[in-house]
C-alpha cells in the first residue's frame, strides 16, 4: 500500500475528518461535553481522541521535530492503549470541562495541518507504505467513532424529559414489511473471514474453514410490531424464555420493553429516535435490544440466533448490497428481491450466538496498535452486518462487531435462524 498520490491521500483524510465535525455541528457545547453513562463518551472526547490517534501513532514517530499540541492530552484522550501510558478513567470523561470544545477544534486543525504536511513530505517507499497503513487504520478508527458519536448522543438526549431531537426530522411511515421467508443454506465446510486486497481489521483474519449443519436464516429483520407482540404477551415476565444471566438482568432493572420505547396513558407506543420522540412504526426493525432480549425473543418465536459462521456464509450466498444511508439514522423499511437476505446492512447490527474470540491462527500486531481488537476477546458476543449509523466502507460480510450481552445503546436488531 504505497502513497503514490499524496494529494488524494490528503483529500481522503480530510473528508473523513470533516465528516466527524459535521456530525457534531447540530450539537451545543453543553451537548458535546456531557456523558450519559460509563459505556458512552462525550462528543468532545470523541473529537479529541480520534485526533490523539493520529498525533500519537503517526506524528510522534514520523514527524521531524515532533512536539505534542498539549502534553496532557496524551493521558486525557488515551482510550485503552496501555502501551502508550496512563489513561483518564473512562467513566469520568464527562468531567473534562477543560479543554473547551473550541480548544479541541483547534487541536484537530493543528494535527490535520501537520498530517497533511507529513503526507506531502515523505519520500522513502518503506516509510510511505507504513504511513499509508497507519492512515488507513486511523481513518477506519475515526469512522467507527462517527457511529459511536451518533449512538452516544442518542443515549444522552434520551435522558431528558424534553425528548430533544438531534435532527428535527419526522420518520416517514414505512411500507408494510413482507412476510418472513426462510432462506435455506446447505451445510458443509465453509470458508469464513476477509478475502481480497481491501482493508479489514485484524479480527477478520485469517480466512479459515468451519463446518455448519444445514440451516435457514430469516429473510428480514424482526419488526417493531413482531417484538411488540412479544412484549404484550408478557415476554419480559417469563423466566423460561431467558438465559439465566439475562433473567437476572431483567429482574434487577425491572425491564419490560426496549430501552427507547415509551407508552402513554392511553396505551399508544412511541420510540425515541435521533429525530425526537415519534410514534412506534410497527413495520420498521426493532432496534436497541440486547443479546438477552434477542435470544429471549428468538425462543418465544420458535427460532434461535444464528452463529456468526452461518450469518457470513448465508450473506455471501444470498445477500444484497447496502442502500444509501438515511439522513436521519434510523432503521428503514424492507427493500430488495424476494428469496434474498434483506436488511443485512445499513439497518441494525445483528446479534449472533457466537462468543467473540480469535480465529484459528490469529495474531495480534506488535506494539500498542496490537491492542486494537485482540484484548477484547472475552465476555462479548459477535454482531454482524452494519447499522443505519455505520459509515460507508464498513459494510462487508466478514466485519465482526462485538458488545457485551447487556448492551442496548447501539443500533442492534434481530435476525432469526433455525
Amino acid at each position: 500500500m504505497l502513497m503514490n498520490d499524496p494529494g488524494l491521500w490528503v483529500a481522503r483524510y480530510q473528508a473523513v475528518r470533516d465528516r466527524t465535525l459535521a456530525l457534531a455541528a447540530p450539537l451545543s457545547a453543553e451537548d458535546c461535553g456531557a456523558q450519559s453513562m460509563p459505556d458512552a463518551s462525550p462528543v468532545k472526547w470523541h473529537l479529541a481522541h480520534t485526533t490523539w490517534f493520529f498525533e500519537t501513532f503517526i506524528l510522534e514517530p514520523m514527524e521531524p521535530g515532533f512536539a505534542p499540541f498539549h502534553p496532557a492530552f496524551r493521558v486525557l484522550f488515551n482510550s485503552y492503549y496501555n502501551g502508550v501510558g496512563d489513561k483518564h478513567p473512562r467513566p469520568q470523561r464527562g468531567l473534562l470541562t477543560r479543554p473547551s470544545l473550541d480548544e479541541v477544534r483547534l487541536y484537530r486543525a493543528n494535527v490535520d495541518a501537520r498530517v497533511a504536511t507529513l503526507i506531502g513530505s515523505v519520500r522513502e517507499n518503506a516509510v510511505r507504505e507504513r504511513l499509508a497503513a497507519l492512515l488507513t487504520l486511523g481513518l477506519q478508527h475515526e469512522q467507527q467513532h462517527q457511529e459511536l458519536i451518533l449512538t452516544d448522543v442518542k443515549h444522552l438526549l434520551a435522558q431528558s424529559a424534553l425528548w430533544p431531537a438531534y435532527l428535527a426530522q419526522p420518520l416517514p411511515a414505512a411500507a408494510p414489511a413482507p412476510a418472513l421467508e426462510w432462506i435455506a443454506c446447505e451445510g458443509g465446510i465453509v470458508i469464513i473471514g476477509h478475502e481480497g486486497d481491501g482493508f479489514c481489521f485484524d479480527n477478520e483474519l485469517p480466512r479459515h474453514r468451519q463446518f455448519v449443519e444445514p440451516f435457514a436464516l430469516a429473510s428480514r429483520l424482526v419488526t417493531n410490531g413482531e417484538y411488540l407482540a412479544f412484549v404484550e404477551a408478557g415476554g419480559y415476565e417469563q423466566a423460561a424464555l431467558w438465559l439465566a444471566e439475562g433473567w437476572d438482568w431483567v429482574c434487577a432493572q425491572s425491564l419490560r420493553r426496549p430501552v427507547y420505547w415509551q407508552q402513554d396513558e392511553d396505551g399508544s407506543w412511541f420510540e425515541f429516535t435521533l429525530g425526537g420522540l415519534q410514534p412506534l412504526d410497527l413495520q420498521r426493525p426493532v432496534t436497541h435490544v440486547s443479546l438477552f432480549e434477542a435470544d429471549a425473543y428468538a425462543h418465544w418465536a420458535g427460532g434461535r440466533l444464528p452463529t456468526e459462521a452461518e450469518w457470513e456464509h448465508a450473506a455471501r450466498l444470498h445477500g444484497t448490497a447496502p442502500g444509501t444511508p438515511p439522513r436521519l439514522p434510523h432503521p428503514g423499511e424492507v427493500s430488495g428481491e424476494e428469496g434474498t437476505l434483506r436488511q443485512l446492512f445499513g439497518h441494525c447490527w445483528q446479534w449472533t450466538s457466537s462468543s467473540y474470540g480469535p480465529y484459528p491462527g490469529y495474531r495480534t500486531a506488535t506494539g500498542a496498535i496490537g491492542e486494537y481488537n485482540g484484548k477484547f476477546m472475552v465476555n462479548q458476543y459477535v454482531l454482524r452486518g452494519s447499522s443505519c449509523a455505520t459509515p460507508g466502507g464498513h459494510t462487508r460480510a466478514s466485519y465482526r462487531n462485538f458488545f457485551p450481552a447487556g448492551a442496548r445503546w447501539q443500533f442492534t436488531g434481530i435476525r432469526l435462524a433455525r
